[in-house]
């Protein structure tokens, strides 16, 4: 199984590059994981947020497959302990999924037909946290979970 995570812009800030990058090297350990980068949307002064949403979920359905397992990043979804959440990961890969693919949306959410394609909506937690930052947030626990199946001494119960 592959898992991608499917973000909307570049991330700029260092200190969460940096933070990102050493978490995507070690999930390379686990599990085949990607990054992919969907350019921001031109002229948006010009559009409505409506308009912004619906222009970045064409987007984002572009970069799927018809057999990806796509679950939104919202803060909307189920919310898990990295107990939970390391269980969650197991199921999907233990389902036959060959690419598991989660995806966080622009400022402003996802369009309607983004949330008709997703199989699933997972939070991160209740508070609101920059697009940028939900990047590090989710390698870093995508990597503990991995850790917590392995057996591992990442996490502390």
């Amino acid at each position: 199984m592959k898992i991608a995570l499917v973000v909307v812009g570049r991330t700029t800030t260092g200190y969460l590059k940096t933070g990102i990058d050493e978490y995507v090297r070690r999930l390379s350990h686990y599990v085949p994981f990607e990054i992919q980068y969907i350019g921001d949307i031109k002229n948006v002064r010009n559009l409505s947020e409506d308009q912004q949403c619906v222009a970045e979920g064409k987007s984002i359905l572009s970069a799927l497959a018809p057999s990806d397992y796509v679950a939104l990043l919202d803060e909307h979804g189920s919310e898990y302990t990295s107990l939970q959440w390391a269980q969650y990961v197991q199921r999907r890969m233990s389902s036959g999924v060959r690419r598991l693919v989660f995806v966080v949306g622009g400022p402003y959410g996802f369009s309607q037909e983004v949330y008709a394609r997703a199989n699933d909506k997972v939070s991160l937690s209740k508070m609101t946290f920059s697009h940028e930052m939900v990047r590090l947030i989710f390698t870093e626990q995508l990597y503990r979970a991995f850790t917590i199946l392995n057996n591992e001494p990442y996490h502390h119960q």
